[in-house]
């Protein structure tokens, strides 16, 4: 059976009025860029991708030679194509409005280039996380000038979201607010096909996701969630649960939209606003999770109706399948 490129399923998503010829070739482009870095990914050291790269994000955080390469790639990509208005990315601290030789479009983008960087020299999954959101309109009617305010807008504002997973196969999971789909690059004609249709997260579950190292720290809460789960069969939930933890958020969550469970970044004594970017990984990755029919929380207010403050906040997480979601958030309540 032929399976449907990205290209075609988007193509069928315009013509249906869902998306129009801009958000189209935005994510396209995205997708480029993602097979670029997937190259970059699978040589390893032979691409001069393992290793630091001596500098520190906006974060405090040390680069390694992949995210810098990653970020690259996506800013060249994306600043010539007459979609955007601007772009941000984790990895800088101030937003990058379309260099003013290139015509200006009507979209802003924000992406996680690398995510789960500290990974790569271990030969762990990585990915890559984007989120697009429309660019403010002035009284002219046309795009204002593209700051950082612009950027400020709610999760569920965003027009479309996804994330890439650079494993034993290459995935793109995106969402354009019709569902979340699957994709995998084919390495012989080197593109994009749809082999995970109308994903839907699994309702029963038996897995959680946390890094237990961070314990000690956890809110009472959380405690007595992980502490339910791991007395199992004698506990109150009658079941034994696995945890798993790749300290990868696409593979994590990408596991979840799979075969279904919770993932657990939450706030704790050290974090106490969280931990993952609210923009950069929380909004796009709980649009997705909320189309594939999951919930996510910061454990008290969904995250999609959180209102940002800065281009590069923090924010607890707590995503997945929707029972276990709302029964987190309710020991918060």
């Amino acid at each position: 059976m032929r399976r449907p490129t990205l290209t075609q399923f988007l193509i069928e998503r315009q013509r249906a009025g869902r998306i129009n010829a801009d958000l189209r070739l935005l994510i396209e482009t995205i997708a480029r860029a993602c097979k670029a870095i997937s190259t970059r990914v699978n040589k390893g050291s032979l691409g001069g991708g393992h290793g630091n790269a001596g500098t520190e994000n906006v974060q405090g955080e040390m680069q390694k030679n992949l995210d810098v390469l990653a970020n690259e790639v996506l800013l060249e990509a994306n600043e010539w194509g007459g979609n955007l208005a601007a772009l941000a990315s984790e990895e800088m601290e101030d937003v990058k409005p379309t260099p003013t030789h290139y015509p200006r479009g009507e979209y802003l983008l924000l992406f996680d280039p690398l995510d789960g960087s500290s990974n790569i020299d271990v030969n762990i999954s990585v990915g890559t996380i984007f989120s697009v959101l429309r660019a403010p309109h002035g009284p002219d009617g046309k795009p204002r000038e593209p700051d950082e305010k612009a950027f400020l807008q709610p999760g569920r504002s965003q027009v479309a979201a996804g994330f890439a997973v650079y494993g034993p196969t290459t995935l793109l999971v995106i969402t354009v607010g019709d569902g979340a789909h699957g994709f995998t690059l084919d390495r012989e004609t080197f593109s994009f096909a749809l082999t995970h249709p109308g994903i839907r997260i699994p309702v029963d579950t038996a897995e959680f996701a946390i890094n237990a190292s961070n314990m000690r720290r956890w809110e009472p809460p959380v405690r007595r969630y992980i502490d339910e789960c791991l007395q199992g069969k004698d506990g109150p939930r009658g079941k034994d649960f696995n945890m798993r933890w790749v300290a990868s958020m696409v593979a994590d969550v990408y596991r979840v939209l799979s075969r279904g469970g919770i993932f657990m970044y939450p706030r704790d004594s050290k974090n106490k606003d969280g931990r993952l970017r609210l923009m950069y990984e929380a909004n796009p990755m709980s649009f997705i999770v909320e189309q594939a029919g999951g919930a996510a929380t910061d454990g008290r207010t969904r995250i999609l109706d959180l209102q940002p403050s800065k281009l590069h906040q923090r924010v607890a997480v707590i995503l997945g399948s929707k029972q276990e979601v709302e029964r987190v958030t309710s020991y918060h309540g």
